[in-house]
């Protein structure tokens, strides 16, 4: 197996950007190549994540309040942190996940207008102030998201049911975060085609990292 000595690569966007997919096109091809590498999801990813993104995305759940909310994806977060994100970056692998704190930012922090310095402080005790070496953000307009959530067919979580403004402020959280990260975020166009992003995440990768691939 190749090794890198341990490199975490993160995907973000709003509801159907393409990120889950493109997390997992660049896990495959990690793989294909040689690469020891670990695909994760957020919330869940360990069995005790998995059952609080049960609650979470959960649509009967609409009566959560914000604070419970962003406590409970926080719980999720610290417990994949210490049970593997911790432990395979140490033994020198390769993460590839979908999702990590800068999804809490977006939307608790922006979505939801909890005080951002709360959620950034938040974000740090949950991760041991750990952060992705490179975070990958799909952008997409609102109204292709909402043509492809319709293409889906796929019911409405409880996140995804929310109203306009409120993924507005999610969008424009995320490049907000992009736009003061330059050196960490990598803001895609998820308009293109699966393959067309697919090859720019591949460029990256090599241009910065030196993988092959």
């Amino acid at each position: 197996m190749k090794s890198l000595s341990g490199l975490f690569i993160s995907f973000e966007g709003i509801d159907f950007s393409g990120k889950t997919e493109q997390a997992r096109r660049l896990a495959e091809t990690l793989k294909s190549a040689g690469y020891d590498v670990e695909l994760l999801r957020e919330p869940g990813g360990v069995e005790i994540a998995e059952a609080i993104r049960h609650i979470l995305l959960d649509a009967k759940h609409s009566g959560m309040t914000e604070r419970t909310e962003i406590l409970l994806y926080s719980a999720a977060r610290a417990q994949i942190t210490k049970e593997k994100i911790q432990p395979l970056l140490a033994a020198g692998k390769i993460i590839v996940a979908d999702r990590f704190v800068d999804s809490t930012t977006a939307f608790q922090g922006f979505g939801r207008q909890i005080d951002l310095d709360f959620v950034r402080r938040v974000n740090r005790f949950v991760t041991w102030e750990l952060l992705p070496n490179v975070t990958f953000l799909l952008h997409i307009p609102l109204a292709v998201a909402e043509t492809r959530q319709r293409q889906s067919g796929k019911p409405l979580d409880r996140l995804e049911r929310e109203d306009r403004n409120f993924h507005e402020r999610v969008q424009q959280g995320y490049l907000q975060l992009a736009q003061a990260e330059p050196q960490r975020f990598v803001v895609l166009d998820g308009t293109q085609s699966l393959d067309a992003v697919s090859q720019e995440v591949k460029a990256t990768l090599r241009q910065r990292f030196d993988f092959k691939i």
